[in-house]
């Protein structure tokens, strides 16, 4: 294993204590219990402590004290995930190295992503547009192999985004934000509980110039959900979830461009207008609980998503369709097993691409191969089509009081195809994948407040459909039209694989509450992309997804949350930080030997100290730092680390009616690269391989929730 210290870090901040109501730490305290039954998110804080592995609990209402843009404002301060906005929505989310470079943008990789237990992922991928932070209550994170029990198989583990209920949710709250760069933020909900009927909507837009020319952007959409207790023994909820989005992109930056004009778009982007609208997309869901006795129940769900693109890419217009279909079932029970306690669980999970999934696409800019051709001009179709079927099984038996056994399987059954079918048929690709992925972990609490853990677990992650024939190298030759040049025939990709050893602890003592674990993920046939043709006034950048040689992921994830100061009728101040210890590389490549994946900072830390006053007045400053980024396999150029400091000032009022804030972001207004699209070898230059980070901004809020 490499040194994880050879970057300077203020980790010693890491033996200092963090508050109770932070939201990225799994506490093994005291249950709160609310009338006869138990909060949804302490119940959710319990469920994850029983994980034999490393988790997540994100509480909104921390969240929402202050700016909620994106899913990177989500996922700030949680150990083990790396967020960071391409300047907008479609973040780069990496968890232990998952989709490090796969799929810039539109339809992030490599994390199983669900939306109140049911399937958003399919085999396209995942979508950003349907992620609105202000629909949450809550979002839970399994990490690497964990989320095996929700059907994750990814090598990122899973992300549950959970709604607002009416059980949770004011009758009628009204919330706006603004700030720098355009930046506007409306939205109108209601809940209520009415007797055994329940339900939840919400409406927002938004609205954005960006801090780099050509960013701009607007969304608008209704989240809404309605619950039926028909009796003890059965209820029902159906979901919806529509939205729109409209993203100008401006294209990447060099390290030099970013020092001097960080908020220059590129170029060829801003010649050609570049945007990516998504037209409208639809998710509908239905989620039934059969409670069958006292120790077992059924689960079932149904979801119809989709989400069609009309996507300007670089020469060429495509129009795109996809819509899946998913269907769940799962079983619980708990036993007693030899006079100990036994939970099991077995699951079913099914996503299928439907048939009108597949692409058009048409001349935009008559340059290059389409040189001659009418804008407006059909260049190729092609067609997709894949799914996924996961069975899994999985028990938790209690061996000695407080050491828990975990055991589970997991079968998946993958198909991908795609076909070129204008102008001229280019060779159709098949593919049917037979895999499994076995799992075993042990969990022991030496008390309430201390907690160890361990497991030896393997993950599956097959390519996506579209990629088949982006990734290939054939294309259509000289005389072909306008298909000119553009890829013809599909290739075969293998899945991806992984088997990772995880240790870790989590508890509670003087210092705070600490989640602290190491993992090491042996990976073969990584898919990794590769810009295989840059971007030009006259011709389209190319990316191909490839199989790698085998890599290592291994790091180490450590947050801790502690009260430094307790001073009662005064107030109190809290510390909470996070820190993500990345050590991606290949193994022994023929080209690149042992070299660092490129994308990820090796070391990522973020830390805010906050003072709250009992009447309900906060003030914090933060602080986020991570070290330089390597921008090309060859390991010839980096990105430069930086440090960022910003702070927030806030009341909540004690009726829990009036929120208001102030979110002021990167005070010394630093230049920095935000992400990195690697390249296979740049050979020591500097090129446009970075989007810049977000300069100094002041934000507002405001929200009245009426009880």
């Amino acid at each position: 294993m490499r040194s994880p210290l050879p970057y300077s870090f203020p980790l010693a901040l890491l033996g200092a204590a963090f508050s109770v109501h932070a939201n990225e730490g799994i506490e093994l305290g005291q249950v709160t219990i609310q009338g006869e039954e138990t909060s949804e998110l302490e119940s959710a804080r319990t469920r994850l402590s029983e994980v034999p592995g490393a988790t997540n609990l994100i509480d909104m209402n921390r969240v929402e004290q202050g700016r909620t843009a994106t899913n990177q404002d989500v996922f700030a301060y949680q150990p083990g995930v790396y967020a960071q906005s391409s300047g907008n929505e479609g973040i780069k989310l990496s968890i232990r190295g998952s989709g490090i470079n796969r799929a810039p943008g539109s339809h992030a990789s490599g994390i199983y992503t669900m939306l109140d237990g049911l399937p958003l992922t399919g085999p396209g991928g995942t979508p950003y547009e349907l992620l609105e932070p202000l629909w949450l209550s809550r979002a839970e994170v399994l990490r690497g192999a964990n989320g095996m029990e929700r059907g994750a198989l990814a090598l990122g583990g899973a992300i549950d985004y959970v709604t607002h209920t009416g059980f949770d949710a004011a009758p009628l709250q009204l919330r706006y934000e603004a700030g720098s760069y355009g930046y506007m933020k409306r939205q109108v909900s209601s809940g209520q509980v009415l007797g055994d009927l329940d339900y939840y909507v919400a409406l927002t837009d938004s609205d954005y110039d960006g801090y780099q020319d050509h960013t701009s952007g607007n969304s608008q959409g209704i989240a809404a959900n309605v619950g039926y207790r028909f009796n003890p023994n059965l209820e029902t909820r159906f979901y919806l979830r529509y939205r729109e989005t409209d993203n100008d992109l401006a294209g990447r930056l060099t390290k030099d461009q970013i020092k001097h004009h960080p908020t220059a778009a590129n170029p060829v982007y801003l010649a050609r207008d570049s945007s990516r609208p998504q037209p409208g997309s639809t998710w509908l869901a239905n989620k039934t609980t059969i409670y069958l006795d006292d120790d077992s129940r059924l689960e079932t769900g149904l979801v119809y998503h989709d989400y069609p693109m009309d996507l300007n890419e670089g020469t060429n217009r495509l129009k795109v369709a996809y819509t899946d279909v998913s269907g769940t079932l799962n079983y619980f029970r708990r036993d007693t097993l030899f006079g100990r306690e036994s939970n099991s669980n077995v699951g079913l999970r099914s996503t299928k691409h439907l048939p009108n999934s597949g692409s058009s696409e048409f001349v935009r800019v008559p340059t290059g191969n389409t040189a001659g051709f009418p804008i407006g001009t059909r260049t190729r179709d092609f067609s997709y089509q894949g799914s996924d079927n996961v069975l899994h099984a999985g028990n938790d038996l209690e061996l000695v009081p407080d050491l828990w056994l975990t055991t589970g399987l997991a079968l998946i059954y993958t198909r991908r195809e795609s076909d070129v079918t204008y102008p001229a048929s280019g060779g159709k690709v098949s593919q049917h994948d037979w895999d499994y992925a076995p799992r075993i972990g042990l969990r022991y609490a030496f008390s309430p407040q201390l907690q160890v853990y361990g497991n030896i677990s393997r993950s599956v992650e097959p390519p996506h459909p579209w990629a088949l024939i982006w990734s290939s190298n054939i294309y259509f030759p000289a005389g072909s039209g306008a298909a000119t040049g553009l890829q013809r025939t599909p290739i075969e990709l293998q899945n991806q694989t992984a088997t990772a050893f995880e240790l870790g602890t989590r508890g509670e003592a003087a210092i705070g509450h600490w989640d602290l674990a190491y993992y090491y993920s042996a990976v073969r046939h990584e898919l990794l992309t590769v810009e295989t043709q840059a971007a030009t006034f006259n011709s389209s950048q190319i990316l191909g997804e490839v199989n790698a040689s085998p890599t290592v992921h291994q790091g180490i994830e450590a947050g801790l949350d502690s009260l430094l100061w307790d001073g009662a009728a005064v107030g109190k101040v809290s510390l909470r930080q996070a820190y993500t210890y990345s050590d991606f590389h290949f193994r022994d490549d023929d080209a690149f030997g042992d070299n660092r994946l490129a994308g990820i900072p090796q070391h990522y830390y973020q830390a805010e100290v906050r003072y709250d006053h009992p009447l309900g007045f906060y003030v914090g400053l933060n602080t986020q730092m991570a070290s330089k980024i390597e921008v090309d396999y060859a390991n010839s150029y980096t990105a430069d680390p930086y440090a960022l400091l910003g702070a927030t000032l806030g009341w909540n009022s004690p009726k829990q009616d009036w929120q208001t804030w102030l979110d002021l972001r990167n005070l010394t207004n630093k230049h920095y690269a935000a992400t990195v699209t690697p390249g296979y070898n740049d050979r020591g230059q500097d090129l446009a391989r970075s989007t810049p980070g977000e300069g100094m901004g002041v934000y507002a809020g405001v929200s009245y929730s009426f009880r």
